[in-house]
C-alpha cells in the first residue's frame, strides 16, 4: 500500500471517529500517519483527499464551500458529503 492510500485510509478513519457534521484538516491525517515527519506528507495528504473526493467519499472545502483540492490555494478542510 502506498503512502497516499495509507493517508486516504487515515482520512476515513479520522472522519469515522468524528460527528457526521465535523471536518478534518489534511494535516490531521498526515500527523496520524507520521507525527514527526507530517509536514513532508502534506502534498500527499491533499492528493489523498482529492482522490477520495473524486470517488464521492468526501468533500474538500475552503471557507465552507466545496472546492477542487488540486486548484485550491491555502488551507482546506475535509468532510463527509452533505
Amino acid at each position: 500500500m502506498g503512502t497516499r492510500d495509507e493517508l486516504a485510509r487515515r482520512i476515513e478513519e479520522l472522519l469515522d471517529a468524528r460527528a457526521p457534521t465535523s471536518s478534518i484538516c489534511p494535516s490531521d491525517a498526515a500527523r496520524a500517519h507520521d507525527p514527526e515527519g507530517w509536514r513532508d506528507l502534506m502534498d500527499d495528504a491533499r492528493a489523498a483527499a482529492g482522490g477520495l473526493a473524486a470517488e464521492g467519499r468526501v468533500e474538500v472545502t475552503q471557507r465552507g464551500q466545496v472546492v477542487d483540492v488540486a486548484t485550491a490555494r491555502g488551507p482546506v478542510r475535509i468532510r463527509r458529503p452533505r
